[in-house]
């Protein structure tokens, strides 16, 4: 469970997250302090105003908890959607919620303070083109504007209100991506590749050269999920679109999912915890 403090924006701090955050600086355990933000309706329409309420409620809650416990860790956190005017729904992969998330990476910076932000947002229903895009923006978005620790990484839909095994693997191999560009590029002298240049020269090619013998293997991402086959290879094998070969792929991982080692006594332990909770709540919320 992560330490997330959340703000009931605008301005405002509820006992509970107050409570859990003294309890975590006591503890010298980092604390998320994280506003929640929907444009239009929790701040200002505006990228500036929202940004400026942001850093205010970030601000608070990090000074509180060096009153609490000076030199407690602290994150910068901010969650932030915009509105549809229209029907009242969060909207993600929106431009405003990119330019304040990018906003808000820069004042984490200038705090030196880790950051918090994005995720794979999306408000369509289904993994579908909508889904595809919103996510897309959302995880570019965290990624250049410097997120250290990313929350809602897979499998959102409907603004978080619905998690998808399809979507949960269809963004897991969308971060593969992320990772590899985050890596930077390798100017080492292999990465150079000088020795493939004076090898092929003018007007060869560089599939048989040693250079491209040594590293193929390595040398691009490869998906676990996308289909790059011809079209005739791709019909023959039943024409599965993405969300097919998602549900293919999370079969196959369930299928082949080995459980970790776990001592049998500690296995039993926190069944017996789990069972004793269950036992002492109320039926609502068993």
């Amino acid at each position: 469970m992560t330490s997330l403090i959340n703000i009931n924006s605008p301005l405002t701090f509820d006992g509970i997250m107050m409570g859990a955050l003294e309890v975590y600086a006591r503890a010298g355990q980092a604390a998320i302090i994280s506003p929640f933000i929907v444009g239009g309706a929790m701040a200002p329409v505006t990228v500036a105003g929202t940004l400026t309420q942001v850093l205010a409620e970030v601000l608070a809650g990090v000074a509180y908890s060096q009153l609490v416990r000076a030199g407690a860790p602290v994150i910068f956190g901010a969650f932030v959607t915009s509105i549809d005017m229209n029907s009242g729904a969060p909207t993600f992969g929106t431009p405003e919620a990119a330019m304040i998330t990018y906003g808000a990476g820069q004042l984490a910076r200038r705090m030196n303070l880790p950051y918090r932000s994005a995720g794979a947002f999306c408000g369509s229903k289904l993994p579908d083109a909508q889904a595809a895009y919103e996510t897309a923006n959302s995880l570019n978005m965290g990624l250049l504007s410097g997120v250290n620790f990313m929350l809602h990484a897979c499998g959102w839909l409907e603004g978080g209100l619905v998690s998808s095994y399809e979507k949960f693997v269809m963004d897991a191999d969308q971060l593969g991506i992320l990772h590899r560009i985050a890596a930077g590029v390798d100017l080492s002298a292999n990465g150079q590749g000088m020795d493939a240049i004076r090898e092929v020269g003018p007007g060869g090619h560089y599939l048989g050269c040693a250079h491209t013998q040594a590293n193929f293997k390595e040398a691009f991402w490869r998906t676990d999920l996308l289909d790059y086959k011809p079209y005739e290879t791709w019909e023959e094998e039943g024409a599965r679109d993405t969300v097919a070969l998602a549900s293919a792929r999370v079969a196959r991982l369930l299928r082949d999912y080995e459980a970790p080692a776990l001592d049998p006594a500690v296995s039993e332990a926190l069944h017996d915890f789990v069972a004793r909770r269950k036992a002492g709540m109320p039926d609502a919320f068993v």
